[in-house]
């Protein structure tokens, strides 16, 4: 699958103003560098931030800042991660890392970064229900999940299998309850 050569960490990012934060994209798999995107949800679209090659090289998306973002390579060209500072509510989005392999783009899961002005108290309530709201995904990482553990691609055949699993053991305990029966019935005729 998609997720299987690419994995992004952390999943939410909540913070306040000015400060600064870290995604982490681990990859497993030959690549000529990693893209990273941003969704925004009020302006509908996606935004090019930077791209950085094997060699550490960065390239920029058009207005966006150096001093902002930069993007710092680990362990062997197996890890990145993505440096946000003077972090403000405008970059508040859902930020994707990306890599080009075979004319396909594979993306990462995602990191919804919330960046607030003053962080929320917490409530002195003992239970709160947490309900998740969807999270926007873009085609790519829908087609991912018709390759997912739960696709029909999966679950029918191996549903099939069951099915004619359980069939060959009722029709072997029905064979050996006629043979016992037959071997029953002889002994019992002599």
């Amino acid at each position: 699958g998609f997720y299987a050569t690419l994995t992004q960490t952390p999943e939410h990012i909540l913070t306040q103003t000015n400060n600064k934060t870290e995604i982490l994209c681990e990859l497993k798999q030959e690549h000529a560098g990693v893209y990273w995107y941003r969704w925004s949800q009020e302006r509908q679209h996606f935004e090019f931030l930077v791209f950085s090659n094997t060699l550490g090289k960065a390239t920029y998306g058009t207005n966006v800042s150096q001093d902002k973002f930069s993007v710092r390579e680990a362990r062997s060209h197996s890890s990145y991660s993505l440096h946000i500072s003077h972090l403000h509510p405008s970059d508040s989005g859902t930020y994707y890392c990306t890599v080009s392999q075979s004319s396909q783009l594979l993306l990462g899961s995602g990191t919804q970064l919330r960046v607030v002005d003053a962080l929320p108290l917490p409530t002195k309530t003992t239970q709160t229900l947490v309900t998740r709201k969807p999270v926007l995904r873009i085609t790519k990482s829908k087609a991912a999940s018709t390759t997912g553990p739960c696709s029909p691609l999966v679950w029918i055949p191996l549903a099939a299998a069951v099915l004619l699993l359980v069939l060959g053991l009722v029709l072997t305990a029905h064979r050996l309850y006629r043979l016992r029966r037959r071997l029953w019935l002889r002994i019992h005729r002599q």
